[in-house]
């Protein structure tokens, strides 16, 4: 998996945190439409995944994909992976905050089991930036009733 993992890696550093009350992280890599449920049960959705973007390798870029056209290119291929959800969502008239964190990540990577060191370092600085995000989304609505949802995963 190497690299193409660092969504999950991320989802499971921001499960070592303190994190605002109605917070849910989810892997997305295999979830498919089981996703979307929580996704239309939540006020905002922080997706992170792996990218193709041709953005410098460990670069972290935050964006508001509308539906899957908007995703960064990806690597790989699922039978129903989170674009389409995202499409799904939206058609079924979804309308809460939808962000990204794309990281961009070498596509001609060895295959490994672990994190280059710069796919740790890009980790690390979503990591940050999204516990970030979604303690001033926190602090900013006071209310424990507005939900988030945390996907990580392949699209």
């Amino acid at each position: 998996m190497g690299d193409e993992g660092v969504g999950v890696h991320v989802l499971r550093a921001l499960e070592r945190h303190p994190l605002p009350l109605g917070v849910e992280c989810l892997d997305g890599g295999t979830g498919g439409m089981i996703l979307l449920e929580p996704m239309q049960n939540a006020g905002r959705i922080v997706m992170i995944d792996a990218a193709a973007d041709g953005n410098p390798i460990g670069t972290v870029t935050r964006i508001t994909p509308r539906f899957s056209r908007d995703y960064p290119p990806t690597l790989t291929a699922h039978d129903v992976g989170v674009k389409d959800v995202l499409d799904v969502f939206y058609m079924l008239g979804g309308d809460c905050e939808v962000v990204l964190y794309a990281i961009t990540i070498d596509p001609l990577q060895p295959i490994t089991l672990e994190l280059s060191a710069t796919g740790m370092d890009a980790a690390a600085i979503a990591t940050k930036l999204i516990l970030a995000e979604l303690q001033a989304a926190s602090q900013k609505s006071q209310s424990p009733t507005e939900n988030a949802s945390v996907l990580a995963g392949k699209p």
